[in-house]
């Protein structure tokens, strides 16, 4: 499989997760809203459609903690775009549409999605959909991580909802008491069809107007998911088929004990001997649905803070050697050219840098990281180099106008020593006035050299923290933000469009 460079010239995009596109769904998905996004980043010049991982989420709404790093996210499943086919009614969607007068919680949103593609499911089934041509196809083309998940999804119903650990030993190859088993791994096979069928639509139709697409991979994956249940050995896992370590960071500036992540750790030397196998699959998965994939923790590939199941804190965690070149190098003679961007975010150190550079593959820079007092800071607009995708913030940090105007420590100078800046150092870094400020910052992300520069949506809009994502650490209200129907105007389109005409960043 042979890729091209995909930032080979000066092109700038936007940072939004579809389910906070609007809409009258509990979540954005991939119907009407998502085509009409489309056009309207190709109207304000925009070449790049950046999103989060678009795999199941846990009950809070994350995707970064999934079923499966495989599957697509079923609540991204357009249900008009159902009703338009004739597998569900347009009484079944007022039937089953959630009240719109304050915040929905992901799991009540997929509790009433899922009854709906439950519906259409049967509908798919008595028309004779199962023995559909394309239906089929998929099925077998996908069949390498579709048949795990979908066993795995049947057996977590089975076993009402239990964590694989806790089911019998012989529930991989030994059908449970469950009258609906079967029927339920067709359904799973039928859910996973549905979106590969959406997103082509949506990814084919951006394509043909000059918009890509940039997913997202996490390093780790959920402890509780197909991926490790299906292939235990690829994992640090003990005798009760839970972590002997755990994945994490440790301490730093921000996070005195550290960071426990809670995900398993990878067996790479099991992976190794494999020749990265799963990874080549995971890989070649996400890369027919993207053109360009942001890869996180790229430290992690380097070298990975391991801590003991035991452990009391983080901090007890120790850095063990990734598996570096012999990694890459196994994806680049699978894949060819490597169309990620490394997250090379923090303190990463000289190790890290050379992996990147070895693959030739673009670290990121984030502006609102630009103030440590020093001049060399790399996050500084005049220090970007080229091979680089800016951002004025990712989806873990507030808005521009969030944290200008916020309580963020930097800007209190309450950091520790050589961390304090003011935000009159700020302006003048970026220019304009404060109540401007995510303009000014999205001027010097567009001015930078970085090949590709790429804005959230809500620094776009002129939001507050009111719009921010993710709060990392805190465990609730976090991946529920909508865009409001309308924010994103002709005038917005127009200001977006000069700027980006003036930068050298829009299409020829």
């Amino acid at each position: 499989m042979n890729q091209e460079n995909p930032f080979h010239a000066r092109k700038s995009g936007i940072l939004l997760h579809p389910t906070s596109l609007p809409g009258d769904a509990a979540f954005g998905d991939l119907g009407d809203k998502a085509f009409e996004f489309v056009d309207q980043l190709a109207s304000s010049g925009q070449s790049w459609w950046q999103m989060l991982p678009v795999c199941p989420t846990d009950e809070t709404g994350s995707p970064y903690v999934s079923s499966s790093t495989f599957a697509g996210n079923p609540l991204l499943i357009s249900l008009e775009r159902l009703a338009e086919e004739g597998l569900l009614s347009p009484e079944d969607l007022e039937n089953h549409r959630l009240p719109d007068d304050g915040d929905i919680e992901p799991a009540q949103a997929l509790k009433a999605h899922e009854s709906l593609l439950a519906e259409a499911f049967e509908t798919f089934s008595n028309d004779g959909g199962a023995r559909d041509a394309a239906f089929t196809a998929f099925c077998e083309a996908q069949a390498g991580w579709l048949a795990d998940y979908a066993r795995f999804r049947a057996l977590k119903r089975a076993f009402g909802g239990a964590p694989w650990w806790e089911w019998p030993e012989d529930a991989r190859h030994k059908n449970p008491d469950d009258p609906d088993f079967d029927k339920n791994i067709r359904y799973a096979h039928f859910e996973q069809f549905l979106f590969d069928r959406q997103w082509r639509a949506l990814k084919d139709y951006a394509a043909g107007i000059g918009v890509s697409f940039i997913g997202d991979i996490p390093i780790y994956v959920a402890h509780d998911s197909a991926d490790v249940w299906a292939r235990t050995h690829l994992f640090e896992l003990d005798e009760s088929r839970r972590p002997s370590a755990y994945a994490g960071a440790p301490p730093d500036y921000f996070n005195e004990d550290g960071q426990h992540w809670g995900n398993p750790l990878y067996d790479w030397a099991a992976h190794s001997d494999e020749n990265f196998a799963w990874w080549k699959m995971r890989m070649a998965v996400n890369v027919s649905r993207f053109d360009a994939l942001r890869l996180d923790h790229f430290i992690g590939f380097a070298r990975f803070w391991a801590i003991p199941a035991d452990a009391e804190s983080p901090r007890e965690g120790a850095w063990r050697e990734g598996p570096g070149e012999a990694f890459f190098g196994a994806l680049e003679e699978e894949l060819g050219y490597l169309p990620l961007i490394a997250e090379d975010l923090g303190s990463v150190g000289d190790d890290v840098h050379a992996l990147r550079d070895r693959f030739g593959l673009p670290g990121m820079r984030v502006l609102q990281f630009a103030f440590d007092g020093s001049p060399d800071n790399p996050h500084l607009p005049h220090n970007i180099p080229e091979n680089t995708v800016v951002y004025t913030g990712t989806h873990d940090n507030d808005t521009a106008l969030g944290w200008f105007h916020g309580a963020d420590p930097i800007l209190r100078n309450e950091t520790p020593a050589g961390f304090a800046i003011s935000r009159a150092t700020a302006l003048r870094t970026f220019g304009g006035e404060p109540e401007d400020i995510n303009w000014s910052m999205i001027r010097a992300a567009m001015k930078s050299r970085a090949a590709l520069a790429v804005i959230p949506a809500q620094d776009v809009l002129g939001l507050g923290n009111e719009g921010r994502m993710n709060r990392p650490g805190v465990p609730q209200g976090n991946w529920v933000w909508r865009m409001r129907e309308g924010a994103w105007n002709g005038e917005i389109q127009e200001r977006l469009l000069g700027l980006t005409q003036r930068s050298g960043r829009a299409p020829e």
